[in-house]
């Protein structure tokens, strides 16, 4: 539960932290030193390999990694890191998705640390992976983002990390690959540039377990996203009613916040959901739009 002393203390700091988890396996792992390594899907054999290498490492040096059990660069992190790792799942803790991580989902609970959400026996719903990128994000102190494209939930996993003040990292890529794309944007628009896990670790070892404020907040992404559509349970936003109060007319955010009473949190939530969803332009200044104007 969020108020017992054994709740994740970096996750237990963000403003949607849930209020309850389930997990399986050691909880001590989640008060340790995290790494979230988060990337593609379908993730080239380079990635993968990367992937790999980093957790090696991180886990040897008294890091753990954290990741989402996804396919590709995912489950690669997690097998090389064993037992330093945690798989956080968008379903109850008694179901195993994808079904071909399904040994890797046990051996992870029984060796290492699983955590839900969701009540046991809920499977997994596209809404419930943004949910279960927050608590990724929320776990670690850093999240290195190996291989993504522009419309990539792993972007939004980066996105969480910067607003709750986390370092966010990428691993470049060539530009003539699509997979690349949202690393090499990730790190134009401020994320820290890491091509070893060395570099991950010398970046960290002044962190001393306080949040603290990158430079960079990504935009999160579309298309691919958009089946994991953002629904906070703890928080939970009526996303209808900030699209009601949105025009073709930009309005700034803190406008949004004022007119509607809600914390800042609950509208960026409700924001991303509509961005996801294709529904919200964003323009300079920090304004936001109805996409093609009110309905």
């Amino acid at each position: 539960f969020h108020d017992q002393p054994d709740y994740p203390c970096l996750l237990q700091s963000i403003d949607s932290a849930p209020p309850i988890l389930t997990f399986r396996g050691d909880k001590g792992l989640a008060n340790s030193p995290c790494v979230a390594i988060v990337g593609a899907r379908n993730a080239s054999v380079g990635a993968i390999k990367l992937a790999r290498q980093f957790a090696t490492e991180l886990g040897d040096n008294g890091f753990v990694v954290v990741s989402g059990l996804a396919r590709g660069v995912d489950g690669a992190a997690h097998q090389a890191a064993l037992p330093h790792t945690i798989g956080v799942i968008a379903s109850g803790i008694d179901i195993a998705y994808p079904p071909e991580h399904a040994d890797l989902q046990e051996q992870i609970a029984k060796g290492s640390l699983l955590i839900a959400e969701q009540p046991p026996g809920v499977e997994p719903l596209g809404r419930h992976f943004p949910s279960r990128n927050r608590i990724i994000a929320g776990l670690a102190s850093a999240t290195v983002v190996i291989e993504a494209a522009p419309r990539s939930g792993s972007l939004i996993t980066a996105r969480l990390a910067a607003e709750a003040g986390r370092d966010v990292m990428a691993v470049p890529g060539s530009p003539l690959d699509q997979r690349a794309r949202g690393c090499n944007e990730l790190i134009r628009d401020g994320a820290l540039l890491v091509q070893s896990a060395e570099e991950v670790m010398e970046q960290l070892r002044d962190f001393v377990g306080q949040p603290r404020r990158p430079a960079i907040v990504a935009e999160p992404s579309h298309g691919e996203a958009v089946e994991e559509i953002r629904t906070v349970e703890a928080n939970q936003t009526d996303s209808g009613e900030i699209a009601s109060l949105l025009s073709a007319a930009p309005i700034t955010i803190d406008e949004l916040i004022r007119e509607t009473g809600a914390s800042s949190a609950v509208v960026q939530m409700a924001l991303l959901e509509l961005e996801l969803a294709g529904q919200l332009e964003r323009h300079t200044g920090g304004a936001v739009s109805r996409h093609g104007g009110a309905e």
